[in-house]
């Protein structure tokens, strides 16, 4: 296992705080040279946000998109739900997909991935997407 979140979580972030740093209506193809992410990768990433609420988008010239809300009001796992689907550090914890373990009454683990999941949820539900900004500002 490479990491708990795939490029898709990874990059949503990404979007949303360039988004966040830059006044107006942010040209997607601006934002996908910033961050070194493939253009085609990127608008599914933000169709992801756009379908949450979390961005908007206008068309034509002067267009392209911006965040629904100031940055402080979307926590980090609110951004990564979106994109990702569920924030379950295994899969037998995805209450997503609507399947529930065989062996979640029984399996000597769970305790583990429940506790977790716990932390993680708790520690980006913690953290906006100001705090990234906030972060990525500091010269030091």
């Amino acid at each position: 296992m490479a990491g708990m979140f795939s490029t898709k979580g990874q990059y949503a972030l990404r979007a949303m705080a360039d988004l966040a740093m830059h006044d107006g209506w942010v040209s997607l193809g601006d934002v996908a040279k910033r961050q070194n992410i493939s253009r085609k990768y990127l608008e599914q990433v933000i169709a992801l946000m756009s379908r949450a609420g979390y961005v908007r988008s206008l068309r034509g010239k002067g267009g392209g998109y911006q965040l629904t809300r100031k940055p402080e009001e979307y926590t980090l796992g609110q951004i990564l739900r979106a994109a990702e689907g569920s924030l379950a550090p295994v899969g037998c914890l995805d209450c997503t997909r609507g399947t529930i373990c065989p062996i979640v009454d029984t399996c000597s683990t769970i305790s583990v991935w429940r506790d977790l999941g716990k932390v993680t949820s708790q520690y980006l539900d913690g953290k906006t997407l100001a705090d990234i900004i906030d972060r990525d500002e500091d010269p030091a």
